[in-house]
């Protein structure tokens, strides 16, 4: 895999958090459905915001372009609409920039292993800048508790058990690559419009992995009890069935109420990972309009 231009990166990951928030996804912001502090448009001018930074991802340190994403986030909206999908995407980022002889995966095991203690300073400060809903304290290298001393991928090691995307960091992105992006590639190459691959991609990850939002927030038999939901609604055929999309219904109501407290909004991230990936290892930035034509 060649690098990457700058702009294709910048582009990519802009365009993976636009199609993410534009595809309907039980529980989570989208065209369909906003949060009562949370607006559809604030993730569309969140995408606009994280250009610059993603345009030099190639070049920073993966913790700096987490950091400068969330900073530009917050000087134009208000809350916290994508602080995971930048932990998610400048890793991925950084890797696409750089180019590796075998592949995006390859690059990206490179860019973990190379993290630095810096980069864990910068990310700290991103999360304390982003201040994320659920975030509890632990013993070690907690957010609020001082500084970190370990580097980006050590942190994200210590919390690989309690957090999907620091498990990414650690597992070489498994979910993103070997389910997210493997089901979006498998469904678009199958003819399937691409916001129904999204959805189905969606429930495919949910199904894997509980997510750590709703764990955070409710608790880990909260976060599998979705998780056994999202695997029914996949039995019954998910997006490509009848039965599977009244059930999707149902599991999109009994995520939402006026808190969001049931929001998968790691497994969003995730999905936004994989669409980045099918981007770009799927060399798909050059048939964009393909994709808009089967929407």
């Amino acid at each position: 895999m060649i690098p990457l231009p700058a702009d294709e990166v910048a582009w990519a990951a802009q365009l993976a958090c636009i199609l993410e928030v534009n595809a309907w996804k039980p529980g989570n912001v989208s065209r369909m459905h906003d949060f009562a502090d949370c607006r559809f448009e604030e993730f569309l001018v969140s995408a606009v915001a994280i250009g610059p930074a993603f345009r030099e991802a190639a070049r920073s340190l993966v913790g700096k372009t987490i950091l400068e994403a969330v900073r530009a986030t917050r000087g134009l909206v208000g809350t916290n609409t994508n602080l995971g999908m930048a932990v998610a995407l400048a890793p991925l980022a950084k890797a696409a920039g750089t180019g590796h002889p075998d592949g995006l995966r390859a690059a990206v095991v490179e860019v973990l292993e190379d993290l630095t203690v810096e980069d864990a300073l910068m990310a700290y400060e991103a999360i304390r800048a982003a201040a994320p809903a659920g975030l509890g304290k632990v013993e070690r290298c907690d957010v609020y508790g001082g500084d970190a001393d370990v580097t980006l991928r050590g942190a994200m090691e210590l919390a690989k058990d309690r957090d999907a995307l620091a498990s990414e960091y650690v597992t070489g992105f498994e979910l993103t690559f070997d389910v997210g992006y493997a089901t979006l590639l498998r469904l678009w190459e199958g003819g399937c419009r691409l916001s129904d691959c999204i959805l189905q991609t969606f429930l495919t990850i949910l199904a894997r992995a509980p997510d750590s939002l709703i764990a955070r927030k409710n608790g880990p038999a909260a976060a599998e009890r979705v998780s056994g939901l999202a695997q029914g609604v996949l039995k019954d055929g998910g997006v490509f069935s009848e039965n599977g999309l009244e059930e999707l219904k149902k599991l999109d109501l009994a995520l939402r109420d006026e808190r969001h407290r049931l929001n998968p909004g790691t497994t969003a991230d995730l999905v936004a990972a994989a669409i980045f990936v099918f981007l770009v290892e799927g060399r798909m930035l050059n048939r964009f309009k393909d994709l808009l034509e089967c929407w």
